[in-house]
């Protein structure tokens, strides 16, 4: 280990010790979906909205606000340096140079994060934490927020420990980390990207696990999701979209559709989730398809997929996120044979929650069957579970999201809900007039309810 991260908790005596170096420690997809954003969509205004789903743990009772404040107000008034926006416009990914604009490099050049509202809610007993402005702006404020408050909460559970305690805590941490990435080594398992940087334990071992996973898993490791650690440790970055896209693009839908009958507007809204992959294939020139097909339900999705987007056959495959992985593998597989193509060439990027044992069970059974690859977040960054000498839950990871919650349509300054239904009752979001709204348009196919871990 490079840095003692017993030495380094123990003595914490700086003025701020911040959570957040850089804006450039998010994950790459925000920087790419900010790109989309500033191209397509710059006349339009957002709020995000944190989450605890983890109904057992109270942030408040384990946070102090004032630190949580200072630390989101240092991150507040970071700027992207020179050399990151040389390494963001200058560097090949994905094998495309160029892949960010120049007049976009200048936007973020200039860009300034919005003001965040934090407050104790007494009904709820929960931190209420908000971001509203532009959308390009407020996007990257998603990863920062979380990644503040996770390590914020890792500090907190760790205070007032013996650097002795620290010692064993980080020892039992990295043995099991260790465990873990010989296990997918020796099982064979590829393609495996860290996906942690929302609910890492820490930024330094975040830092740590990556060394580690290039270290053991070898020619598996496809890279990071974090484009500072990429940058810093010459890792390639990786990541494409997520969920914002289609919930702002349906949402939009809904403000702008002009007046139409209600069979009109619920096709529009249906087409919305296909439109914007229309757009994103533009905006990189046709790279980077990975679609997430899961907003309003993965089963519809497929299922009007051939007809409203034909240019899906010729995207490199999908990233599973809230079906169960074995069943949405399954499903994908169906899907890709009914259009005449090869599953087996055809990318299975699973990415909900995974930890190894069931990563080795998927890899077993479909290995051979599409070409599986692995976005491996909160258990690669942040499993302390069982390792605290101390004993206890404290530096058990938690579900937190922050999710876009509202959209504006600058011009008319109209607002509303955004929504995501998901392929998991338990992950729906939005105002509950919308989310039946959009269940009846897009319907409950394939829909189930399953618990949240992480």
């Amino acid at each position: 280990m490079s840095i003692d991260l017993a030495r380094r908790v123990h003595d914490h005596n700086f003025h701020l010790d911040p959570y957040v170096r850089s804006l450039l420690d998010t994950d790459f997809y925000k920087l790419l979906m900010a790109c989309f954003i500033w191209k397509w969509s710059p006349d339009v205004g957002v709020t995000f909205r944190m989450k605890n789903r983890t109904r057992s743990v109270r942030l408040p009772r384990e946070i102090p606000m004032q630190e949580l404040h200072d630390q989101l107000e240092h991150v507040m008034g970071l700027r992207f340096t020179e050399p990151e926006l040389i390494w963001l416009q200058g560097n090949s990914f994905y094998g495309q140079k160029n892949i960010f604009p120049g007049a976009f490099i200048d936007a973020l050049r200039g860009l300034r994060l919005p003001p965040f509202a934090l407050e104790a809610d007494p009904e709820t007993r929960e931190y209420e934490l908000t971001f509203t402005g532009t959308w390009l702006e407020t996007t990257l404020w998603e990863i920062y927020a979380l990644a503040v408050v996770n390590e914020a909460r890792s500090r907190a559970a760790m205070r007032g420990m013996s650097q002795y305690q620290l010692r064993v805590l980080y020892a039992n941490a990295t043995a099991k980390l260790v465990t873990k990435l010989k296990a997918l080594r020796e099982a064979g398992v590829p393609r495996i990207a860290e996906f942690g940087t929302r609910r890492r334990h820490g930024f330094l071992w975040q830092e740590f696990a990556l060394e580690a996973m290039a270290e053991e898993l070898g020619d598996g490791f496809l890279g990071t999701s974090n484009a500072l650690h990429a940058m810093r440790l010459g890792l390639p970055a990786i990541g494409t979209n997520a969920h914002e896209l289609p919930m702002v693009s349906a949402a939009l839908s809904r403000l702008r559709g002009e007046p139409a009958g209600p069979e009109e507007a619920d096709e529009a809204l249906r087409l919305s989730q296909y439109e914007v992959l229309d757009l994103w294939q533009r905006t990189f020139d046709g790279k980077l398809l990975v679609a997430l097909p899961d907003t309003f339900g993965t089963t519809q999705f497929l299922r009007g997929a051939p007809d409203r987007f034909p240019d899906i056959q010729n995207w490199t495959g999908f990233r599973e996120d809230s079906k169960d992985p074995f069943d949405g593998a399954e499903e994908k597989i169906t899907f890709w044979r009914g259009l005449g193509c090869d599953p087996r060439e055809k990318l299975q990027l699973f990415s909900d929650g995974l930890d190894v044992e069931q990563m080795i069970r998927l890899h077993d059974r479909f290995g051979d069957r599409i070409r599986d690859g692995y976005g491996w977040g909160t258990l690669a960054t942040n499993d302390f579970r069982g390792c605290d000498p101390r004993g206890g839950t404290a530096l058990d990871p938690i579900s937190l999201v922050c999710k876009v919650s509202e959209v504006t349509d600058l011009p008319t300054g109209r607002t509303i809900s955004a929504v995501k239904l998901s392929d998991n009752y338990e992950k729906a979001t939005g105002a509950p007039d919308e989310v039946a709204l959009y269940r009846r348009v897009f319907g409950s196919d394939g829909l189930a309810n399953t618990p949240v871990q992480v």
